[in-house]
């Protein structure tokens, strides 16, 4: 498997990974990523910002997944990590552990945190978050604009 960042070509295969996970566990309202504006466009939204990016997960030539760093509403020293999905035959490869790493590599030259926000009952990414060194929160950071999560972690990356 190969890991590199977004391309323009990648917009509708990405886009249809991260709907059908969505989809996979009823993330498919409002609320949530799913009425994203840039969900159509990640190439577009992640590479007009030098502090935001997106890496694509791909094997001879087929999307597999990706995830997105950007900044967190109006904190400077806080991103996010964003739209993080991979297609059911690619989790648990460990490819999940390298795309996190290659991001928080990305993300510790800009931000000082990083945040994120998913449903409890992706339980297997919340094991993972939380193996990967995220701490649960008990409640969203101000500002967040998916009212419909109802799991937040955030990772010191200083």
């Amino acid at each position: 498997m190969n890991i590199r960042r977004i391309q323009m070509k990648d917009n509708s295969a990405i886009e249809q990974i991260i709907r059908e996970c969505l989809m996979e566990f009823g993330g498919n309202r409002a609320g949530l990523a799913w009425e994203d504006d840039s969900l159509h466009q990640l190439y577009q939204y992640y590479t007009n910002d030098e502090n935001r990016a997106y890496w694509i997960v791909e094997e001879e030539g087929t999307v597999l997944g990706g995830c997105g760093i950007a900044p967190f509403g109006k904190e400077e020293d806080i991103c996010e990590l964003q739209k993080m999905y991979l297609t059911s035959t690619t989790r648990g490869t460990g490819v999940a552990t390298e795309l996190l790493n290659i991001a928080l590599d990305f993300a510790k030259h800009h931000y000082n945190k990083c945040y994120l926000e998913t449903l409890q009952n992706m339980q297997g990414a919340n094991r993972f978050y939380t193996k990967s060194g995220f701490e649960r929160l008990n409640a969203p950071l101000a500002g967040s604009e998916h009212f419909a999560c109802d799991a937040w972690y955030i990772k010191d990356l200083t």
